[in-house]
């Protein structure tokens, strides 16, 4: 760690967050207990096994070319199958590669917020994954980070490369135990998608109704590149706060950012996404799908902002509310820097429509399998777009959520 890093993350310890509840970082312990290496997912336990099925990682890592698993502060499995690509943790990649000090906090500023400045001074690892040049991957590598251990706090810094021409699909499951009742996770993540490159990174979190979760993510999107994001939260959470940040710097860079949410309980969301197209030909497009049931609140957000002429973005909300205590609070965001950029929103929130549920009980369902249908209807991840080998899971983790309710 440089003084100059370490004299700004000092500097930001105390410093909230505009967005979301603020937490007091004191009352999460970060001398968690070690957990030793494991040669296979499937010497977990049948427990956290499910656990992480729950979030699209697969114990016995069918259709899967990788996998990193960190649970508490260690990283217990990391492993890749394709050849070209890197998977390690964090720390051990700064150590390796010196050159990665370039990449480390260059999109995500350390000084953010104290929630970035503790991911620095207290780093508990976190996962590297680095695509060489014209690797393309043909199935998905996958990372999960796992709480096992009461009260604690998972400080992770994640660093992902797309080098130049390569292709890479992450599927990254954030889970805690069953018996979890209170905890913090902090996950910086930073993506760099370099000239020709593209990644699609899918993100399924399920947390534990206690647990206060904040991740930091950007990404800088260089000449021909894509990054394509997909973001899934259908379980009960204390509270989430995340708005990750794309910059489209190059020519003809492109984003697509994804969201289904499901609150539930009296989960407390603060969920955006936000785009930059500075380079010529650029696009973004962000899309939401947003439940609010029980006593949920949920803010969805979308940000463009367009720097070039030849720009063009879209950002679409969707909400359904399910419960008279629940909230749904749109809040999108057009700003054109220059004339010429072409920027679009579109945003709807509503209650499920009686008709609906007269026609649907009119075919034999009753009131709860009528709602039920719609419900799953609405989350389709067909609609967002999902990547084909993911919808199948994605259905049956959605199938699973409508199941424990």
């Amino acid at each position: 760690m440089s003084k100059n890093l370490r004299k700004l993350a000092e500097d930001s310890l105390n410093k909230p967050s505009k967005l979301g509840p603020d937490i007091n970082l004191d009352k999460y312990d970060l001398d968690a207990t070690p957990h030793s290496e494991i040669s296979s997912l499937t010497e977990l336990t049948k427990e956290y096994q499910e656990c992480l099925t729950n979030v699209g990682i697969s114990a016995k890592e069918v259709e899967r070319s990788g996998s990193f698993l960190q649970m508490d502060h260690s990283v217990v499995y990391s492993k890749t199958k394709e050849t070209g690509v890197e998977i390690m943790d964090t720390v051990s990649a700064l150590k390796k590669y010196p050159w990665l000090e370039k990449y480390s906090w260059q999109a995500v500023p350390v000084g953010t917020d104290k929630y970035t400045a503790q991911a620095e001074l207290k780093q508990t690892y976190g996962y590297f994954i680095r695509a060489l040049p014209k690797v393309k991957t043909t199935l998905p590598i996958q990372s999960c980070l796992f709480i096992s251990q009461e009260g604690i706090g998972q400080n992770v810094h994640n660093i992902v490369i797309a080098e130049e021409g390569s292709e890479l699909q992450i599927i990254t499951g954030c889970s805690t135990a069953s018996h979890i009742n209170r905890g913090l996770h902090i996950g910086i993540t930073e993506f760099y998608i370099e000239k020709n490159a593209s990644l699609v990174f899918t993100m399924i979190h399920s947390w534990g109704p206690n647990v206060h979760v904040r991740p930091r993510t950007a990404t800088y999107i260089y000449e021909n590149g894509t990054f394509v994001s997909n973001y899934i939260c259908l379980n009960p959470v204390n509270s989430l706060q995340m708005y990750p940040t794309s910059h489209c710097l190059g020519k003809n860079s492109k984003v697509s950012y994804s969201n289904l949410l499901y609150g539930l309980d009296s989960s407390n969301i603060d969920v955006g996404s936000k785009a930059i197209l500075r380079g010529e030909n650029t696009d973004a497009e962000i899309k939401a799908r947003v439940i609010g049931a029980d006593e949920s609140q949920i803010i969805s957000r979308g940000h463009l902002v367009g720097e070039n002429k030849t720009s063009k973005g879209h950002l679409e909300c969707r909400g359904l509310l399910t419960s008279n205590k629940a909230r749904i609070h749109a809040v999108p965001e057009l700003e054109c820097i220059v004339e010429g950029s072409e920027l679009s929103h579109e945003a709807a929130i509503g209650k499920i429509k009686q008709e609906e549920l007269w026609y649907l009980m009119s075919r034999s369902l009753n009131e709860s399998e009528a709602t039920s249908m719609i419900i799953n209807g609405f989350l389709d991840p067909d609609i967002i777009g999902l990547p084909y080998i993911l919808r199948d899971q994605i259905k049956k983790i959605i199938e699973k959520t409508r199941e424990r309710l």
